[in-house]
């Protein structure tokens, strides 16, 4: 019986593992996964001046801040919505997703919402090669390119730090504590070339070996409630100071 119950989980296991595989095939960057939420902001939003007074227009935007990322961000919504819902911020997060994937979503998950900021985490899942194989110079140029597209639609850009991991659990090979510090260090060296925010989780969450501890998490890539309340601290002292 019980061998038959372990069977049955794994099956389970494999078969939504096929299913989340074959929608990935069928929609790559994953463009309808906030589509109904998307489409009930800009109901919201419709009604948003535009045109008679750029500066009015700017602060009379419905959204906030949209926090654009991965499964980091997702996971964020998940564990602590209120933290978003209070502060006005719209959580698009996903699970797995590269910063190319982001780059080619971020016009109907950023751009078609108008926010006043988007915040930007990005780059775990690049560093994991989850899509294979790709430079750190190349990451930095999707951040790059959503950044370009926000400044074009009058959005403010934050980047943030890509927060510490020691390793992967998926990817067991791979030892991306160094890397991300490097790529850490080409994100913040850009933002502050073009005068634009930057927001590091890294220094405040890493251990002694560039992990993320455990008191934050238990997976080392992934902050529990308590890492993300660290996250959160920072992001409103610096929040503070960046929208006036």
């Amino acid at each position: 019986m019980k061998r038959l119950l372990l069977i049955t989980a794994f099956m389970i296991a494999f078969a939504a593992m096929v299913s989340a595989q074959n929608t990935k095939k069928q929609d790559w960057a994953q463009f309808y996964v906030f589509q109904k939420d998307n489409a009930r902001i800009a109901e919201m939003t419709k009604d948003t001046p535009k045109g008679k007074c750029p500066k009015c227009e700017w602060k009379n935007r419905k959204i906030k801040a949209v926090l654009m990322g991965d499964s980091i961000t997702e996971l964020w919504w998940d564990l602590d919505s209120a933290f978003f819902k209070e502060n006005n911020f719209v959580g698009r997060g996903i699970s797995g997703q590269t910063t190319s994937e982001m780059l080619v979503r971020f016009r109907r998950d950023v751009l078609d919402l108008n926010p006043q900021y988007v915040f930007i985490m990005a780059g775990t899942n690049d560093v994991a090669e989850n899509n294979g194989k790709i430079t750190l110079e190349n990451i930095l140029g999707n951040l790059k390119s959503m950044v370009e597209l926000a400044r074009a639609h009058k959005i403010k850009p934050i980047l943030c730090s890509v927060p510490p991991a020691a390793g992967f659990v998926w990817r067991k090979d791979l030892k991306p504590a160094q890397d991300i510090i490097k790529l850490n260090g080409m994100i913040n060296e850009y933002a502050q070339s073009i005068g634009i925010p930057y927001i590091d989780y890294h220094s405040i969450l890493k251990d002694e070996n560039g992990g993320l501890p455990n008191k934050y998490s238990k997976d080392g890539v992934h902050p529990i409630i308590e890492g993300y309340k660290v996250m959160e601290g920072l992001l409103l002292e610096r929040f503070k100071e960046i929208d006036k």
